[in-house]
Protein backbone atom coordinates (compact mmCIF):
# COMPACT_ATOMS: atom_id res chain seq x y z
CA UNK A 1 0.00 0.00 0.00
CA UNK A 2 1.64 3.19 -1.22
CA UNK A 3 0.18 5.44 1.51
CA UNK A 4 1.79 3.28 4.18
CA UNK A 5 5.09 3.30 2.26
CA UNK A 6 4.99 7.12 2.28
CA UNK A 7 4.28 7.05 5.99
CA UNK A 8 7.17 4.69 6.69
CA UNK A 9 9.60 6.90 4.76
CA UNK A 10 8.34 10.16 6.28
CA UNK A 11 8.58 8.92 9.86
CA UNK A 12 11.87 7.05 9.37
CA UNK A 13 10.39 3.66 10.21
CA UNK A 14 12.73 1.73 7.94
CA UNK A 15 13.96 -1.68 9.10
CA UNK A 16 17.07 -2.06 11.25
CA UNK A 17 20.08 -3.18 9.24
CA UNK A 18 21.86 -2.30 6.03
CA UNK A 19 19.86 -0.72 3.25
CA UNK A 20 20.87 -1.49 -0.34
CA UNK A 21 19.85 -0.28 -3.78
CA UNK A 22 18.67 -2.86 -6.28
CA UNK A 23 22.17 -2.84 -7.81
CA UNK A 24 23.88 -3.50 -4.44
CA UNK A 25 25.02 -0.04 -3.31
CA UNK A 26 24.64 0.92 0.36
CA UNK A 27 22.09 3.59 1.23
CA UNK A 28 22.28 5.92 4.24
CA UNK A 29 19.23 8.13 4.75
CA UNK A 30 20.35 11.35 6.40
CA UNK A 31 17.16 13.34 5.84
CA UNK A 32 14.01 11.95 4.19
CA UNK A 33 13.15 15.43 2.92
CA UNK A 34 10.11 17.68 3.04
CA UNK A 35 6.80 16.02 2.19
CA UNK A 36 5.12 17.49 -0.88
CA UNK A 37 1.41 17.96 -0.11
CA UNK A 38 0.47 19.04 -3.62
CA UNK A 39 -0.42 16.75 -6.50
CA UNK A 40 2.44 18.08 -8.62
CA UNK A 41 6.10 17.02 -8.54
CA UNK A 42 8.08 14.45 -6.54
CA UNK A 43 6.83 13.18 -3.19
CA UNK A 44 9.68 14.55 -1.04
CA UNK A 45 11.83 17.62 -1.65
CA UNK A 46 15.45 18.28 -0.58
CA UNK A 47 16.21 14.85 0.80
CA UNK A 48 19.77 13.94 1.78
CA UNK A 49 20.93 10.39 1.07
CA UNK A 50 24.35 8.80 0.76
CA UNK A 51 24.43 6.16 -1.99
CA UNK A 52 27.54 4.05 -2.35
CA UNK A 53 29.56 6.64 -0.39
CA UNK A 54 28.38 9.63 -2.44
CA UNK A 55 26.16 12.26 -0.82
CA UNK A 56 23.13 13.26 -2.89
CA UNK A 57 20.78 16.17 -2.16
CA UNK A 58 17.58 16.17 -4.18
CA UNK A 59 14.08 14.80 -4.43
CA UNK A 60 12.69 11.35 -3.68
CA UNK A 61 9.76 9.64 -5.39
CA UNK A 62 7.88 6.67 -3.90
CA UNK A 63 5.75 4.00 -5.60
CA UNK A 64 4.37 0.63 -4.63
CA UNK A 65 5.92 -0.82 -7.80
CA UNK A 66 8.81 0.50 -9.89
CA UNK A 67 6.69 0.25 -13.03
CA UNK A 68 4.30 2.86 -11.57
CA UNK A 69 6.98 5.38 -12.61
CA UNK A 70 5.96 4.79 -16.21
CA UNK A 71 2.28 4.42 -15.38
CA UNK A 72 2.33 7.97 -14.00
CA UNK A 73 4.41 9.22 -16.97
CA UNK A 74 7.28 10.52 -14.84
CA UNK A 75 9.67 9.36 -17.57
CA UNK A 76 8.23 12.15 -19.74
CA UNK A 77 8.22 14.87 -17.08
CA UNK A 78 11.29 17.11 -16.62
CA UNK A 79 10.11 17.93 -13.07
CA UNK A 80 11.34 14.45 -12.08
CA UNK A 81 14.85 14.82 -13.52
CA UNK A 82 16.18 15.93 -10.13
CA UNK A 83 14.97 12.79 -8.31
CA UNK A 84 18.00 11.17 -6.65
CA UNK A 85 16.33 8.02 -5.28
CA UNK A 86 13.29 5.95 -6.23
CA UNK A 87 11.84 4.20 -3.16
CA UNK A 88 9.53 1.25 -3.91
CA UNK A 89 7.73 -1.58 -2.22
CA UNK A 90 8.51 -3.89 -5.13
CA UNK A 91 11.19 -3.47 -7.81
CA UNK A 92 9.72 -4.83 -11.04
CA UNK A 93 11.50 -2.57 -13.56
CA UNK A 94 14.44 -0.24 -14.08
CA UNK A 95 13.43 3.42 -14.34
CA UNK A 96 14.65 6.20 -16.57
CA UNK A 97 14.16 9.93 -16.13
CA UNK A 98 13.11 12.23 -18.97
CA UNK A 99 16.79 13.09 -19.58
CA UNK A 100 17.62 9.36 -19.88
CA UNK A 101 19.25 8.94 -16.47
CA UNK A 102 18.88 5.59 -14.66
CA UNK A 103 17.64 6.10 -11.12
CA UNK A 104 18.95 4.16 -8.12
CA UNK A 105 16.12 2.26 -6.44
CA UNK A 106 15.61 1.23 -2.84
CA UNK A 107 13.15 -1.49 -1.91
CA UNK A 108 11.71 -0.37 1.43
CA UNK A 109 9.85 -2.92 3.48
CA UNK A 110 7.17 -1.62 5.80
CA UNK A 111 7.80 -3.15 9.26
CA UNK A 112 5.36 -5.98 9.88
CA UNK A 113 4.19 -4.50 13.20
CA UNK A 114 3.36 -1.21 11.48
CA UNK A 115 1.50 -3.00 8.71
CA UNK A 116 -0.55 -5.11 11.11
CA UNK A 117 -1.32 -2.14 13.38
CA UNK A 118 -2.48 -0.16 10.36
CA UNK A 119 -4.78 -2.96 9.24
CA UNK A 120 -6.18 -3.09 12.77
CA UNK A 121 -6.92 0.64 12.64
CA UNK A 122 -8.79 0.23 9.37
CA UNK A 123 -10.74 -2.87 10.27
CA UNK A 124 -11.53 -2.67 14.00
CA UNK A 125 -15.15 -2.34 15.05
CA UNK A 126 -14.21 -0.40 18.16
CA UNK A 127 -14.46 3.37 18.02
CA UNK A 128 -12.11 5.13 17.98
CA UNK A 129 -9.83 2.38 16.65
CA UNK A 130 -6.76 3.62 18.57
CA UNK A 131 -8.57 3.48 21.93
CA UNK A 132 -6.04 1.03 23.41
CA UNK A 133 -3.09 3.40 23.22
CA UNK A 134 -4.78 6.64 24.33
CA UNK A 135 -4.63 6.06 28.14
CA UNK A 136 -0.86 5.55 27.86
CA UNK A 137 -0.05 8.71 25.91
CA UNK A 138 1.93 11.47 27.68
CA UNK A 139 -0.22 14.44 28.75
CA UNK A 140 2.02 16.83 26.80
CA UNK A 141 1.45 14.88 23.57
CA UNK A 142 -2.32 14.86 24.13
CA UNK A 143 -2.46 18.59 24.84
CA UNK A 144 -0.25 19.57 21.90
CA UNK A 145 -2.36 17.54 19.45
CA UNK A 146 -5.59 18.92 20.92
CA UNK A 147 -4.26 22.48 20.53
CA UNK A 148 -3.37 21.79 16.89
CA UNK A 149 -6.83 20.30 16.26
CA UNK A 150 -8.55 23.31 17.81
CA UNK A 151 -6.62 25.66 15.52
CA UNK A 152 -7.38 23.42 12.55
CA UNK A 153 -11.10 23.55 13.34
CA UNK A 154 -11.11 27.34 13.60
CA UNK A 155 -9.20 27.57 10.32
CA UNK A 156 -11.77 25.28 8.69
CA UNK A 157 -14.59 27.51 9.92
CA UNK A 158 -12.64 30.53 8.68
CA UNK A 159 -12.64 29.09 5.16
CA UNK A 160 -16.43 28.64 5.33
CA UNK A 161 -16.85 32.26 6.48
CA UNK A 162 -14.57 33.48 3.69
CA UNK A 163 -16.70 31.62 1.14
CA UNK A 164 -19.82 33.30 2.53
CA UNK A 165 -18.11 36.71 2.32
CA UNK A 166 -17.28 36.03 -1.33
CA UNK A 167 -20.90 35.10 -2.00
CA UNK A 168 -21.90 38.35 -0.26
CA UNK A 169 -19.77 40.36 -2.70
CA UNK A 170 -16.96 40.77 -0.18
CA UNK A 171 -19.17 41.95 2.69
CA UNK A 172 -17.95 40.50 5.98
CA UNK A 173 -20.87 42.22 7.72
CA UNK A 174 -23.33 40.20 5.63
CA UNK A 175 -21.22 37.06 6.00
CA UNK A 176 -21.51 37.37 9.77
CA UNK A 177 -25.31 37.58 9.55
CA UNK A 178 -25.38 34.47 7.34
CA UNK A 179 -23.08 32.61 9.74
CA UNK A 180 -25.22 33.65 12.70
CA UNK A 181 -28.38 32.58 10.92
CA UNK A 182 -26.90 29.22 9.92
CA UNK A 183 -26.16 28.37 13.51
CA UNK A 184 -29.67 29.34 14.57
CA UNK A 185 -30.64 26.16 12.74
CA UNK A 186 -28.77 24.16 15.41
CA UNK A 187 -27.94 21.36 12.99
CA UNK A 188 -31.35 20.22 11.79
CA UNK A 189 -32.21 23.42 9.90
CA UNK A 190 -28.71 24.87 9.46
CA UNK A 191 -28.68 24.58 5.66
CA UNK A 192 -32.17 26.07 5.40
CA UNK A 193 -31.23 28.98 7.65
CA UNK A 194 -28.11 29.69 5.61
CA UNK A 195 -30.12 29.69 2.39
CA UNK A 196 -32.71 31.95 4.06
CA UNK A 197 -30.04 34.43 5.19
CA UNK A 198 -28.64 34.67 1.66
CA UNK A 199 -32.22 35.31 0.53
CA UNK A 200 -32.71 38.25 2.93
CA UNK A 201 -31.76 41.57 1.24
CA UNK A 202 -30.08 43.24 4.21
CA UNK A 203 -29.70 46.52 2.32
CA UNK A 204 -33.49 46.66 2.02
CA UNK A 205 -34.13 45.47 5.58
CA UNK A 206 -31.77 48.14 6.86
CA UNK A 207 -34.12 50.84 5.59
CA UNK A 208 -36.81 49.52 7.96
CA UNK A 209 -34.55 48.69 10.89
CA UNK A 210 -36.50 50.83 13.33
CA UNK A 211 -39.75 48.96 12.64
CA UNK A 212 -39.69 45.52 14.25
CA UNK A 213 -42.96 44.49 12.61
CA UNK A 214 -41.60 45.19 9.13
CA UNK A 215 -38.36 43.37 9.90
CA UNK A 216 -40.31 40.32 11.02
CA UNK A 217 -42.53 40.54 7.93
CA UNK A 218 -39.48 40.46 5.64
CA UNK A 219 -37.75 37.73 7.65
CA UNK A 220 -40.82 35.47 7.79
CA UNK A 221 -41.82 36.23 4.22
CA UNK A 222 -38.39 35.50 2.75
CA UNK A 223 -38.41 32.23 4.68
CA UNK A 224 -41.51 31.23 2.72
CA UNK A 225 -43.52 30.94 5.95
CA UNK A 226 -46.30 33.41 5.13
CA UNK A 227 -48.04 31.50 2.35
CA UNK A 228 -51.44 30.18 3.48
CA UNK A 229 -50.44 26.67 2.45
CA UNK A 230 -47.62 26.78 5.02
CA UNK A 231 -50.05 27.20 7.93
CA UNK A 232 -51.14 23.86 9.31
CA UNK A 233 -54.72 23.10 8.30
CA UNK A 234 -55.60 22.52 11.94
CA UNK A 235 -54.63 26.10 12.86
CA UNK A 236 -55.37 27.95 9.62
CA UNK A 237 -58.79 29.31 10.63
CA UNK A 238 -57.43 30.47 14.01
CA UNK A 239 -54.46 32.16 12.36
CA UNK A 240 -56.69 34.09 9.99
CA UNK A 241 -59.09 35.12 12.76
CA UNK A 242 -56.29 36.36 15.03
CA UNK A 243 -55.32 38.93 12.45
CA UNK A 244 -51.58 39.01 13.16
CA UNK A 245 -50.74 36.48 10.48
CA UNK A 246 -52.80 38.33 7.86
CA UNK A 247 -51.29 41.73 8.77
CA UNK A 248 -47.80 40.25 8.60
CA UNK A 249 -48.55 38.65 5.24
CA UNK A 250 -50.00 41.87 3.78
CA UNK A 251 -47.00 43.85 4.96
CA UNK A 252 -44.64 41.35 3.36
CA UNK A 253 -46.52 41.41 0.05
CA UNK A 254 -46.17 45.20 -0.02
CA UNK A 255 -42.45 45.14 0.85
CA UNK A 256 -41.77 42.23 -1.51
CA UNK A 257 -43.23 44.25 -4.37
CA UNK A 258 -41.28 47.33 -3.29
CA UNK A 259 -37.91 45.54 -3.16
CA UNK A 260 -38.54 42.80 -5.75
CA UNK A 261 -38.15 40.03 -3.17
CA UNK A 262 -39.02 36.37 -3.69
CA UNK A 263 -39.49 33.88 -0.85
CA UNK A 264 -37.52 30.67 -0.55
CA UNK A 265 -39.24 27.30 -0.78
CA UNK A 266 -40.83 26.64 2.62
CA UNK A 267 -40.41 22.90 2.05
CA UNK A 268 -36.73 23.30 2.89
CA UNK A 269 -37.67 23.71 6.55
CA UNK A 270 -37.78 20.65 8.77
CA UNK A 271 -40.25 20.36 11.65
CA UNK A 272 -40.38 16.61 12.25
CA UNK A 273 -39.21 15.66 15.75
CA UNK A 274 -38.19 19.26 16.47
CA UNK A 275 -38.84 20.71 19.88
CA UNK A 276 -41.19 23.69 19.57
CA UNK A 277 -38.52 26.17 20.75
CA UNK A 278 -36.49 25.17 17.68
CA UNK A 279 -39.29 25.83 15.18
CA UNK A 280 -38.12 28.22 12.43
CA UNK A 281 -40.84 30.71 13.48
CA UNK A 282 -39.30 31.07 16.94
CA UNK A 283 -35.70 31.26 15.75
CA UNK A 284 -36.56 33.82 13.05
CA UNK A 285 -38.50 35.94 15.57
CA UNK A 286 -35.44 35.87 17.85
CA UNK A 287 -33.21 36.94 14.97
CA UNK A 288 -35.64 39.73 14.08
CA UNK A 289 -35.36 41.09 17.62
CA UNK A 290 -31.58 40.78 17.57
CA UNK A 291 -31.38 42.63 14.26
CA UNK A 292 -33.87 45.31 15.36
CA UNK A 293 -31.83 46.00 18.51
CA UNK A 294 -28.64 46.33 16.41
CA UNK A 295 -26.97 43.37 18.07
CA UNK A 296 -26.52 41.23 14.92
CA UNK A 297 -23.73 43.33 13.42
CA UNK A 298 -20.04 42.55 13.06
CA UNK A 299 -18.83 45.84 14.54
CA UNK A 300 -20.58 45.25 17.88
CA UNK A 301 -19.26 41.69 17.97
CA UNK A 302 -15.67 42.89 17.56
CA UNK A 303 -16.11 45.20 20.54
CA UNK A 304 -16.78 42.28 22.91
CA UNK A 305 -13.77 41.64 25.14
CA UNK A 306 -15.16 39.01 27.51
CA UNK A 307 -17.42 35.98 27.49
CA UNK A 308 -20.01 37.86 29.56
CA UNK A 309 -20.13 40.69 27.00
CA UNK A 310 -20.48 38.12 24.23
CA UNK A 311 -23.34 36.34 26.01
CA UNK A 312 -25.13 39.64 26.66
CA UNK A 313 -24.78 40.60 23.00
CA UNK A 314 -26.19 37.32 21.66
CA UNK A 315 -29.00 36.78 24.16
CA UNK A 316 -32.38 37.58 22.67
CA UNK A 317 -36.11 36.87 22.90
CA UNK A 318 -39.07 36.60 20.56
CA UNK A 319 -41.35 39.31 19.28
CA UNK A 320 -44.64 39.79 21.25
CA UNK A 321 -46.89 37.49 19.15
CA UNK A 322 -44.52 34.57 19.56
CA UNK A 323 -44.50 34.86 23.34
CA UNK A 324 -47.83 33.00 23.20
CA UNK A 325 -47.33 30.96 20.01
CA UNK A 326 -44.98 28.38 18.52
CA UNK A 327 -46.74 28.44 15.15
CA UNK A 328 -49.39 30.63 13.55
CA UNK A 329 -52.81 30.10 15.09
CA UNK A 330 -51.79 27.76 17.93
CA UNK A 331 -51.65 29.49 21.31
CA UNK A 332 -49.23 28.42 24.05
CA UNK A 333 -48.36 29.53 27.57
CA UNK A 334 -46.73 32.97 27.64
CA UNK A 335 -42.93 32.91 27.59
CA UNK A 336 -40.24 35.35 26.41
CA UNK A 337 -38.53 32.33 24.86
CA UNK A 338 -34.98 33.44 25.57
CA UNK A 339 -32.10 31.37 24.27
CA UNK A 340 -31.26 28.56 26.66
CA UNK A 341 -27.77 28.62 28.24
CA UNK A 342 -26.70 25.67 26.10
CA UNK A 343 -27.99 27.31 22.90
CA UNK A 344 -26.21 30.53 23.80
CA UNK A 345 -22.95 28.66 24.33
CA UNK A 346 -23.32 26.89 20.98
CA UNK A 347 -23.78 30.26 19.26
CA UNK A 348 -20.62 31.54 20.90
CA UNK A 349 -18.67 28.41 19.99
CA UNK A 350 -19.89 28.07 16.39
CA UNK A 351 -20.55 31.67 15.37
CA UNK A 352 -19.09 34.49 17.44
CA UNK A 353 -15.69 33.04 18.30
CA UNK A 354 -14.97 31.63 14.81
CA UNK A 355 -15.95 35.05 13.40
CA UNK A 356 -13.48 36.81 15.70
CA UNK A 357 -10.78 34.39 14.57
CA UNK A 358 -11.69 34.72 10.88
CA UNK A 359 -11.66 38.51 10.98
CA UNK A 360 -8.38 38.39 12.88
CA UNK A 361 -6.84 36.24 10.15
CA UNK A 362 -8.34 38.43 7.41
CA UNK A 363 -7.04 41.65 8.98
CA UNK A 364 -3.83 40.07 10.29
CA UNK A 365 -4.88 41.12 13.77
CA UNK A 366 -3.32 38.71 16.26
CA UNK A 367 -5.20 40.29 19.16
CA UNK A 368 -8.52 39.13 17.72
CA UNK A 369 -7.19 35.62 17.13
CA UNK A 370 -5.81 35.42 20.67
CA UNK A 371 -9.13 36.69 22.03
CA UNK A 372 -10.93 33.92 20.16
CA UNK A 373 -8.67 31.25 21.68
CA UNK A 374 -9.03 32.74 25.18
CA UNK A 375 -12.82 32.86 24.96
CA UNK A 376 -13.03 29.27 23.74
CA UNK A 377 -10.98 28.17 26.76
CA UNK A 378 -13.41 29.94 29.10
CA UNK A 379 -16.54 28.14 27.88
CA UNK A 380 -17.37 24.83 29.50
CA UNK A 381 -17.08 21.67 27.43
CA UNK A 382 -19.95 20.70 25.15
CA UNK A 383 -22.14 17.75 26.03
CA UNK A 384 -22.51 15.36 23.12
CA UNK A 385 -21.84 11.75 22.18
CA UNK A 386 -18.41 12.57 20.72
CA UNK A 387 -17.11 14.06 23.96
CA UNK A 388 -18.59 11.14 25.91
CA UNK A 389 -16.95 8.60 23.60
CA UNK A 390 -13.49 10.13 24.01
CA UNK A 391 -13.93 10.36 27.77
CA UNK A 392 -14.61 6.62 27.87
CA UNK A 393 -11.31 6.15 26.02
CA UNK A 394 -9.41 8.16 28.63
CA UNK A 395 -9.38 11.55 26.93
CA UNK A 396 -11.27 14.12 28.99
CA UNK A 397 -12.34 17.54 27.66
CA UNK A 398 -11.97 20.42 30.09
CA UNK A 399 -13.35 23.27 28.00
CA UNK A 400 -15.07 24.05 24.71
CA UNK A 401 -11.60 24.32 23.17
CA UNK A 402 -11.04 20.64 23.98
CA UNK A 403 -14.49 19.51 22.86
CA UNK A 404 -14.05 21.34 19.54
CA UNK A 405 -10.70 19.60 19.10
CA UNK A 406 -12.32 16.21 19.75
CA UNK A 407 -15.09 16.93 17.24
CA UNK A 408 -12.43 17.82 14.66
CA UNK A 409 -10.54 14.63 15.46
CA UNK A 410 -13.61 12.46 14.92
CA UNK A 411 -14.92 14.15 11.78
CA UNK A 412 -11.66 14.78 9.93
CA UNK A 413 -9.55 11.81 11.02
CA UNK A 414 -11.53 8.95 12.59
CA UNK A 415 -14.53 9.11 10.27
CA UNK A 416 -12.25 9.34 7.23
CA UNK A 417 -9.89 6.64 8.52
CA UNK A 418 -7.07 9.15 8.07
CA UNK A 419 -4.97 7.61 10.83
CA UNK A 420 -1.71 8.27 8.99
CA UNK A 421 -2.12 12.02 9.60
CA UNK A 422 -3.16 11.66 13.23
CA UNK A 423 -0.66 11.91 16.08
CA UNK A 424 -2.60 9.34 18.07
CA UNK A 425 -2.56 7.08 15.03
CA UNK A 426 1.21 7.55 14.76
CA UNK A 427 1.68 6.45 18.36
CA UNK A 428 -0.51 3.41 17.72
CA UNK A 429 1.37 2.43 14.57
CA UNK A 430 4.81 2.56 16.15
CA UNK A 431 3.75 0.72 19.29
CA UNK A 432 4.24 -3.07 19.68
CA UNK A 433 1.57 -5.06 17.88
CA UNK A 434 -1.76 -4.42 19.59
Amino acid sequence: MEKLLHYTWKHKMWPVGELLTTDGRTVEIIDPGLYNRSDQGPDFFNAKVRIGGTLWVGNVELHQKSSDWYLHHHDRDAAYNNVVLHVVGEADADVLTQDQHYLPQLVLKVPESVRQNYQALLSTDHYPPCYKVIPHLPALLQHSWMAALQTERLEQKTLAIERRAQRCNGSWEDAYFVTLARNYGFGVNSDAFEEWAFNVPLSAVGKHRDDLFQIEAIFMGQAGLLGEETVHEKYRAAALSEGYYQRLRNEYLYLAHKFSMKPMDFKLWRFLRLRPQNFPYIRIAQLANLYHERRAGLSVLLECKTIDELAKLLQTHVTPYWETHYTFGAESARSAKHLSPSSLELLMINTAIPMLFAVGRHRRNEELCDRAFDMMEQIKTEKNHIVTMWKECGLDARSAADSQALIQLKKEYCDKKDCLRCRFGYEYLKSPQQ
